[in-house]
Order: C-alpha cells, then structure tokens, then sequence
C-alpha cells in the first residue's frame, strides 16, 4: 500500500495510534519523514496460495529493513529487539483506541498466548461485558489477568387412517388366524418334501409378511434389499412345488406307460399348465384361494392318516420285495445312522429338505390380509410348527422302521439257504438286495421318491395328498410373491418398479405381481429337476430369516420402548444366535451361492442408502441412530471445551427457512459438516393461533431443508414479542454441548420505516445476544432477504396454471364425449379440438405476459436469493479486522475459503496502524496470522480511519438520522422533558455529541469500504458495539446502515471476546 502522509504528523513524537490528521492520494517527494529519508515507498506484493517458497509469505521491504524481514522469517513472531515496543500496554491504550473513549482493542497475538508462555506475556483483551454494558466513571483494565482458554462457558398418522379406510371397504375379505395362518402354514410345511423327499432325506440322513417384518424394523436399506430377494425366493418356490406335482404325475404317466414325450419335457409341459390353472385360481381373488386351501388341507389331511394307517397294515410279497416290511426293530436299527451316497452329505441334503421350513411365513405374508395380525400371526404360526413337527417327525420314523434303504422289486430276490446275511436287515427277513451295492435299483427309501404311496393303505389317497400338498404349497406361494412384492412397490423404495404397486378389485389384488411370478416360476419350471431348485430356494430364504432374526435382536439392542415383544420365552441373543446360524449355514451349503446372494444384497442396500427414500417406519435402525446421539451427546457433556475444538454453532434468524434463503446459505456455508445450524421464527400474536400455525408448520419446514440438503435444524418459538421470542431461543437452543455460541441475523433494511417498537426488538436482540456472551454476525445483501411476496406470486401463478391445464382436460374430455357416434361427430370433435387449441395457445400467450412482467419485477431478487449458492469466481473476501473479538471476525472468511464455492478467493487483511509504523505493523499481523495458519493475500494497514469523513457523507448520515433527533436543546426545559417522556426513543442532542467521534469514525469506514472493497466479493467487518443505556436504537442503526451502505455483501460479525482461534498445538 503506497500513502501520502503529513510531516507533522511523523513529527509528533506523541502520535497515538490511529491518529492521523491529514492523508493524501499522491505525494511530493520532498515531504518525506525524517526517519525515512531517502527510502522508497513501501510496495507490497501478494502472498501466494501455491507451495511456492514453502509457502512462505512474500512482503516487500523498505531498504535497510531485510534484517528486521528475516528475523521474521525466521522466528516466525515479532521481538521487542526487532520492533519498536507498542505504547498499548495500558489503560490509556484501551481508552484511546482510533482516538476515542473505548476499551475495544485492535488484533494482537498476547491475546492467544498460553498462560506462562516463554515467548512472551499473556494478555486479557476487555471482556464483552465490559464493552457492552455502560461505561463505569473509573473504569480499570485489568492488563495482566489470565484469560481462560475453554470456550462455550458461559408420517406414520397417514398410513394409518388410509389403512383403516382400507378395511373399510365393503367387502373386503379379512381371515382369522385358523384359515388365515395355520392352515397356510400347515399346507405350506407339508409340502411337495412330505411326500416326495422325506423318505429320501431319511435314507441318507438318517433320524437322527416377512418383507413387513423386516422393512419395519431395520428399515428401507435393509428391507428394500432382501424384500426383492424373499419376493423372487416365493415365486421360485412356485416352481418347486409345481414340479413336484409334475414328478408325481409323471410317474403315474410312467406307470401306465402314457408319457407324452419323455420324463423331462412331460415334467415341463404339466407344470406349465399347472401354474396356468393356479394363476387363474390366484387372480379370482383371496376368498377363492383361501376356500381352495381348506379343501386341500382336508384332502392331505386324510393322506396323512392313510399313510399312518398303511404301516400297520400287513404287507404283502410284493411290498416286501419293494422294501416295506412293517415295523421292524432291525429295519429302524439300520436306518438309524447316516448313508450318505452319490456325493451327497449332511448340508446338501439339508438344503433340499429346508423348503419344507419355509412355509411357517405362509400366514405373515398376507399379514395385511389378517383380521388380527398380532394375534393370529404367533398363535397359528407356533401351533402350525408344532402339529407339522409332529407329523414329520412321525413320518419319518415310520418310514424308517418299516423301509429298508435298498430293493429290487423282484419278487424272486430271495435268501438262499446258507447264505450269510452280513447284518442286512432285508437278509434277515428273507430278501436278497445284495446286487443293489452293484448296480442301481429302483426301490428302498434311496431310490424310490414314491415310498409313501407304497406303505400307504390306499395308494391313490397318497397320490392325492401330494397333489394337494403340491398344489396348495404352490398357491401358497404364488399368492405370497405377489403380495410381498406389490408391499415391496408400495412404498416406493425402487422407482422403476412402482408399476407393480397397483392393485384390483375389492381386496387390492396385484395383478401385475401374479403375471411377473407366473414368468418367473416359468422359468424354473424349464428346470425340471427338484433337486436343482430347492437349493436355491433355501439360500435365499435363510438370507430372509438371518435377517428376520437379526431384526429382533436389533429392535431389542436398539432399546426402542415402541418393541415390545409378547412371546414369554423371546431372547434377543436366541436371535442373533439364529442370525448367525443362518449365515453359517448358507456358506456351508454353498459359500458361492452364499457370496452372490449377499452381493446382491449389499449392491442393493448402496443404491437404496444412495437414493435415502422419503418413508418413515420407525425402524430400529432409526432407534439405535437416536441412543447412539444420545449417548455421544452424554459423552461430550463430560468433555471440557478446548479453543482448538472451536466451530460455529449458529442460530439463524431466518423465519421460515425458505423465505430468507441467502442468509440460511450463507450460515450454512460455514456450519455445513462443521457446526450447528439453527433456523428459527419467532411467532407472534394471539397465542392460541399462533401456536397452531407453529405446529402445523414444523415438520413441513424441517421436511423442507432436508429436500434441499441444507444440514440445520428448524425451531420456533411463540411469544409476545419478537425479542422475547429470540429471547428464549438463545436461552433454551442446542443441547449439551451442542449449544449455539453465535447469532446470525439479516440487516433490517426497513427500518427507517418499521415501528418504534420494531427497532428497539431488533436492536434488543442483538443487546441480548451480547449479555448471553454469544457471538453476532450481521449480513447486508443490497435486496434484502424476503422473497415471501415473489413467492407467493409464483405460488398463485403455478395454481392458476393447473386451474387451467384441469380446465383444459376437462373440455377435452366432454369433447370426446359428444364425439363418440357416426361420421359428423368425429368432424365435430376435430373441429372442437381446432377451436380449444386455439383458444389455449392464446390463454397461454396471455399467461406468459404476465408471467413475463412478474418475474421481471422480481428476478433481482430471486437472483439475489440464490447468490450464495453460486461458485465464487475469482476474486477476494475482504476482512476488516479492526477490533480484537477472540478471532471469529478472522475465522469466519477461513472456513468460507475451505469451501468448494469459496475457494478461489482469496483473503485480503485490513486492520488500524500507526501512519509511521506501517511495515511494521504489517510484519506483526503477517506473524499473528502465520501463526494461525491462516492464508492471505495481502495485508493493508489503515492509518486513517479517525480522520473526519466528507462533507456529503456526514451530511447524508445527519440526514438520515434527523427524523428520529429530538433537538431539545432548541426547546425549553419544560418542552424537552415532555418530549423525552413521550418519544424516548429518539436522538438526543448530548448523546449525539457524546457519541460524535464514534458516528464519524462509522461514516469514515463507509467511505474506506467503497475506495478499497467494493470491487469485493465479500466484506467481512468487525461489528461495532451499543453500549446499553447510552447509545439509542435509532442512531445504532443509523451507525450499521451507513457503515455497510452501498456496498457487496457484508458479514458485520462480533465474537464474544473469548479465543475462537490458537497457535498452539
């Protein structure tokens, strides 16, 4: 910076600091200062942001002063040895401070010493109290005390209704828990591996609305991802218990030598028409499918018993040379242990078993169906699990005391006499099946899938109960598929499916569900082979159950009140132990099918927690988000605040977040990922209607900066005033820790014409702001904040539009209407159309004019609404650091910086000096900022500031403070006093006087602002204080407004006098 001063002023040994008489644009050479003499005027280059020079700051020197620069360098701070000592140790200091009464210091490093440090005295800066409150006759400054470092002292309702409104429906079918459940339950467990495969399992092995459920209680991430997966798993399902039934029938055919083709593709053809004909069953509607389901249920039932009954029935010589003996101690004896063969072992047999298990979900799949879910879902459930354990366990044992595993089927296979049986049970009872170990035979538990028909007492009644245990089971699932899938699209969670989500009829019936589990059961059903599908089934419904269980367990770990489970005997680590079995199991069967299970499952959790869908379950996951903040806000409750921890934790007047945009953007530019953001509004007016509007409105406004992605909280408040609103929002805002240490409000642009009462509010606010010890930052934009009315005309401008696109479509329609018969009405609705066509683009022209003219009113606004959201090109952040706040007025433009929009600007410093100690001065601010690790780009040091302003301006600043002046000293005593009791508010002559030196100094910086940052793209400038009592509210603002007049956005900010920032580590 190159400046002109007056020798007198160099002469003046004295010279205060600041106290300049006489400053000039250009200088004569010959007025050079004495101790200067012969040197060149200071040039001062910009310091670079890149890694050039290690970064080191690059400032021009006089001739004779590299000494003093690599001192600098070197040590990093200033030396008494280097510099001349300041003459601000003492109170004289603080008192004269720009050349006026105040105790409010400039900038210096002694202020951000630690206690006892080496490199030199610690000094206390003036508290905020002691600027804020009035001036004390015998004011003392306490220079030396020690400063403390530590800082900071000081949708659910809707689902409901429209669910209820559902059930309401006429003739809509609900079941109880008998037809409902159990009886789902019980036809889905004895299923296709009753019949087919349990005589086989037993042979090798030995004796020896879950999407709901999930979904709901880990919520969308989780039950997104495996509710396609439990969907696809039922509709695969499908497949097995129709091929199943095919198998069955295929035997039959082979029996009777019909077969149509060969065993395969006749497995194919009948399963095709099979899940034809069940699809038709399906789409007639639930009352249809649940009145199949106890006609089925009865049927298997009786081929249950039949089979029971078949075992005690003596055998014949056929049977036995099938392998059914009756009940045989040595027959049981020999099945008792595992035989595993053909590569088969203990878990590949296992997952083809499983399927049988799953049909314990049968009756929570149609939960939405139930009259009574909490009841009926655990009560069919467990007694379903029960009965069917029962019989399956009976079965087995039967089968396996009455079958041996290998048989011929000949007859003639006989025991030799003299022939050694080697232990074999069948050798024992007469028959030889020896050559079955040589050569593959097609009877015994091992060969024959038909084992049940045979020891049954009525064959046909077998063949019956499989069809009906196929055929059911398969209706089961092709009803639960679409269900859980069509629950699946409800809520929205993958958008490319909501076309599944419709629903027809009288009990909402997917349709479009049943038609894509009908390709999919197709397609597996082209398998054709049992043994292939059931795996592949068992992975994935053990990722559903892993799941399901694990929902428990994190329901209880979560310690949500709203889980409370009824089931006597529940444990939460019952559950996980389950979870992880299930896991365990899956890789044990088969670890690649397990992996791409779960990468299934992972992809589709990332997209879901990518795409965060607009539902709210009341998940336990939600549950353990709140005890996880609860308890970090606990633990920070125990953790003293410490200076290197400091971040800005704002309450931002904004009123309704989305009617002062600039300023949330420009609060959340520094509080993003950083600190607390508070958006408050303060309601007043009649109390009752008042907090009616502020209930109705919270979720709606919090719901707002969450779709815009604005990380701050809404609060709001109703009171009387304004100020006693604001008033409590301080007081009772944040928690813990986590409480606002800054006050963050719009410049009130109107205040010329607001109320009396409305000034003194917001000037209390900020009176109050300063007694709470917060810190205060006033942002200036030259259109002001409020964009309530362009809102609303663009809010009536859309209505309209949609008024008449409703119009439009509803003349269209009566157009077709009367069109519909014979040539001339197709001529008449073209015509009509031509007509409406016209008639629209002609509205829409209107429309479009005055949409035009709107917005041309308000797009300077609106512009100026969104300019903070805007990268920042180029260009600079100017920080007239003026008065030492604690660091905030520093702090604030170095986060600003760090953001992506702000990043290519730069810093420039401007702070007072001495006119004949600039380079100087400028040395000591170059270390103070160094030291805070703080870039910058230059460094100005004003040595005028304390010099009168202009004639223009201070006559502008008297003009706009003469309507609210009170010029009693114009008026008699008796007058003046009156006036005073009747308009306090106004500018007093003595306090005008009294304040005189202050009010140029404010109009003076106004006229320094537009000469070095109006080309600026931000101006941040240390707030000036009113001292309560003694400084009026009109002439405070007539201070702010001619001090941030005219110019690009200003932060006028003001910390609470406590260190924000440190050097040390």
């Amino acid at each position: 910076m190159s400046m002109n001063n007056a020798p007198n002023v160099f002469l003046d040994p004295n010279a205060n600091r600041f106290q300049v008489n006489i400053i000039n644009e250009s200088r004569d050479n010959n007025e050079t200062p004495q101790e200067d003499v012969g040197s060149d005027p200071p040039q001062y280059e910009e310091t670079s942001f890149t890694d050039e020079a290690h970064n080191r700051l690059r400032i021009s020197y006089r001739p004779g002063k590299r000494e003093l620069f690599d001192n600098f360098l070197q040590n990093g701070e200033r030396t008494e040895a280097s510099l001349h000592p300041y003459d601000t140790h003492t109170k004289m200091y603080y008192l004269q401070t720009f050349g006026h009464n105040t105790v409010d210091p400039v900038p210096k490093i002694d202020y951000y010493r630690n206690t006892g440090s080496v490199s030199g005295n610690k000094l206390s800066r003036p508290s905020l109290l002691e600027i804020h409150e009035q001036l004390a006759k015998n004011i003392a400054v306490s220079t030396g005390s020690v400063e403390r470092v530590a800082n900071g002292e000081s949708t659910a309702g809707e689902e409901a209704a429209d669910s209820k409104e559902e059930e309401n429906k006429t003739g809509f079918v609900k079941f109880g828990w008998v037809k409902g459940v159990l009886v789902r339950c019980m036809l889905n467990i004895w299923g296709v591996m009753l019949f087919i495969r349990l005589s086989w399992i037993v042979g090798q092995a030995g004796i020896g609305g879950a999407y709901y459920l999930i979904s709901r209680s880990l919520g969308p991430e989780f039950g997104g991802s495996i509710g396609l997966i439990f969907a696809f798993a039922n509709a695969v399902a499908v497949a097995m218990y129709v091929v199943g039934f095919a198998e069955t029938v295929v035997e039959l055919l082979k029996e009777s030598d019909t077969l149509m083709v060969d065993e395969s593709n006749d497995i194919r053809i009948i399963g095709t028409i099979t899940v034809i004909c069940l699809l038709g069953i399906s789409v007639a509607g639930m009352e249809w499918e649940a009145k199949a389901q106890v006609i089925l249920l009865v049927v298997l039932l009786v081929a249950i018993a039949n089979f029971f009954i078949g075992t005690v029935i003596p055998t014949n010589n056929e049977k036995k040379a099938r392998g059914f003996f009756n009940y045989q101690a040595s027959i049981f004896a020999e099945n008792f242990g595992p035989n595993f063969r053909s590569g088969e072992g203990f878990f590949s047999v296992f997952a083809i078993f499983f399927p049988a298990a799953t049909g314990i979900l049968a009756g929570a799949n149609i939960s939405g169906d139930l009259k009574d879910p909490q009841g009926a879902i655990p009560k069919g459930t467990m007694l379903a699990i029960l009965i069917t354990t029962v019989a399956y366990i009976g079965v087995a044992i039967c089968a396996a005391s009455c079958v041996v595993r290998d048989a011929t089927g000949n007859i003639n296979d006989t025991v030799v006499p003299g022939m050694s049986c080697n232990g074999s049970s069948a050798c024992s009872l007469g028959y030889d099946f020896s050559r079955c170990a040589s050569q593959p035979c097609d009877y015994g538990l091992m060969n024959n899938f038909q084992v049940m028909s045979m020891v049954s007492g009525f064959g046909p009644l077998i063949t019956a109960g499989i069809f009906s245990a196929t055929l059911s089971s398969a209706l089961a699932s092709l009803v639960s598929a679409p269900k859980v899938f069509q629950a699946l699209c409800k809520d929205n969670i993958y958008k490319g499916l909501h076309f599944f989500a419709k629903g027809y009829g009288k009990n909402n019936e997917p349709i479009r569900g049943y038609v894509l589990t009908f390709v999919i059961a197709m397609a597996f059903i082209l398998i054709a082979e049992l043994n292939t599908i059931a795996p592949i089934i068992s992975n994935f419904f053990l990722a559903s159950y892993a799941l399901i269980n694990f929902s428990c367990f994190h329901a209880s770990y979560a310690k949500s009140p709203g889980w409370r489970p009824a089931f006597r005997y529940y444990n939460m680590w019952v559950s996980l132990f389950g979870a992880l079995l299930c896991c365990g199991v899956m890789f044990v069967i088969n670890w690649w099918a397990a992996l791409i299970t779960y990468a299934i499952e992972l992809f589709l959790y990332i997209y879901v927690t990518y795409k965060k869908p607009e539902v709210n379950w009341g998940s336990s996951t939600q549950a353990l988000y709140y005890v996880n903040a609860l308890d970090s806000a606990l633990a920070l409750t125990t953790v003293e605040d410490h200076v290197k921890n400091f971040r800005p934790q704002c309450i931002a007047l904004t009123g309704a977040p989305m009617i002062r945009p600039a300023l949330l953007d420009i609060t959340h530019t520094f509080t993003k990922n950083n600190g607390l953001c508070i958006c408050c509004e303060v309601y007043t007016g009649p109390r009752k209607l008042c907090v009616k509007e502020m209930n109705s409105g919270m979720a709606k406004k919090q719901a707002w900066l969450t779709k815009n992605k604005r990380k701050a909280f809404y609060a709001a408040v109703a009171a009387d005033s304004f100020r006693d609103g604001v008033k409590s929002l301080l007081q009772a805002s944040g928690l813990g820790r986590m409480k606002p240490n800054t006050l963050v409000i719009g410049f009130k642009k109107d205040w010329r014409n607001a109320t009396a009462t409305q000034v003194e509010n917001y000037v209390g606010v900020i009176h109050d702001a300063f007694d709470f010890e917060l810190g205060m930052i006033i942002v200036r934009i030259s259109q002001g904040f409020d964009i309530s009315q362009a809102l609303q005309v663009q809010e009536e401008l859309e209505k309209l539009e949609q008024e008449r696109l409703a119009l439009e479509a509803t003349i269209k329609e009566n157009d077709f209407e009367e069109g519909k018969s014979g040539i001339c009405g197709f001529f008449r609705k073209v015509g009509t159309l031509n007509i409406s066509k016209h008639e629209t683009k002609k509205e829409s022209t209107i429309n479009t004019i005055q949409s035009m003219h709107v917005g041309e009113f308000n797009q300077k606004l609106l512009e100026a609404s969104t300019q903070f959201k805007k990268k920042q090109g180029k260009g600079t952040i100017d920080i007239w650091w003026l008065f030492d706040d604690g660091g905030l007025t520093i702090l604030i433009p170095y986060i600003l910086t760090m953001r992506k929009k702000w990043k290519n600007c730069k810093l420039r410093i401007f702070t007072g000096g001495k006119v004949n100690r600039i380079e100087e001065e400028k040395l000591v601010m170059a270390s103070l900022l160094s030291k805070f690790r703080i870039k910058f780009a230059d460094i100005n040091i004003i040595c005028d500031i304390n010099i009168k302003p202009n004639k223009e301006s201070w006559k502008f600043f008297e003009e706009m403070i003469e309507p609210y002046r009170l010029h009693e000293s114009c008026k008699d005593i008796t007058t003046a006093e009156k006036l005073k009791r009747e308009t306090p508010w106004k500018i007093t002559d003595t306090e005008l006087e009294a304040f005189k030196e202050k009010s140029y100094r404010q109009v003076r910086l106004n006229e320094l602002l537009q000469e070095h940052s109006r080309a600026a793209n931000l101006i941040v400038l240390s707030l000036p204080v009113a001292r309560k009592g003694a400084v009026s509210d009109y002439l405070y603002m007539a201070w702010l407004e001619i001090l941030s007049k005219n110019l690009p956005p200003v932060l006028m900010v003001r910390g609470n006098h406590k260190n924000v920032l440190t050097f040390y580590s």
